[in-house]
């Protein structure tokens, strides 16, 4: 791995989405659900999850799909703020990363959220995993007006914790582009949540100092570097 600058703070951002929490399984169990209150068939339930994996962005253009695809009475903004209603009571965070935040905070480490999407939606999430009690700031893109992989994003999230954006410290996240080029750009270290994959060779320019599975990795790595 490529060496980043040297950190001279504890400070640690974190990724929300497949980092913190699992969002995939949450949007897996939702997918199941909407196609069951819909009466939808199993090839529309594959489509959904196909279109979901194969989505970048923000989610309206998701659900403009999906009310194109099938139909569906109302308006897809009105689907998608059922969506943005239902995720949060569906994702869950491992105990192990809990414990993991806990103990960064005990050592001293300030912690934060660094997170694209609507706020309605990643703040519930926040709030309903017990995060919000785990970190001392969060970012929304929504709400901040900026959007990972834009440094300014991290920047603001270093302020929020009382720290200097320009005295380093750490991002960990699952993204290749906006959290681990994201995160370098914005002169921070970086852990990649790899989930089982190999990282993008096009990536190569922008590799991360480690990769690990989870974030309880990430944070025993941190903790053994402080």
């Amino acid at each position: 791995m490529t060496p980043g600058p040297p950190m001279t703070q504890r400070l640690a951002l974190f990724d929300l989405d497949n980092t913190l929490l699992d969002r995939d399984a949450a949007f897996a169990r939702w997918a199941a659900g909407f196609a069951a209150e819909h009466r939808l068939d199993e090839a529309a339930h594959s489509w959904l999850l196909r279109q979901d994996a194969a989505h970048r962005g923000p989610r309206g253009g998701y659900f403009q799909a999906v009310h194109a695809r099938f139909g569906l009475g109302g308006s897809a903004d009105e689907l998608w703020a059922g969506y943005r209603r239902r995720m949060p009571e569906l994702v869950a965070c491992r105990p192990a990363d809990l414990a993991a935040l806990a103990e960064l905070r005990a050592a001293g480490w300030r912690t934060a959220i660094v997170t694209n999407g609507r706020t309605d939606n990643q703040q519930a999430k926040i709030r309903r995993t017990g995060l919000a009690d785990l970190v001392d700031a969060w970012c929304v893109s929504e709400r901040e007006g900026l959007r990972k992989p834009d440094p300014a994003l991290f920047a603001l999230a270093a302020r929020r914790c009382g720290a200097d954006p320009a005295a380093g410290g750490w991002m960990t996240g699952d993204s290749a582009e906006d959290d681990i080029a994201g995160g370098r750009a914005a002169g921070l270290r970086t852990v990649w949540i790899h989930r089982g994959r190999p990282w993008p060779a096009a990536s190569a320019a922008t590799a991360p100092d480690h990769a690990v599975e989870r974030v309880a990795d990430a944070v025993r790595l941190l903790l053994a570097r402080a």
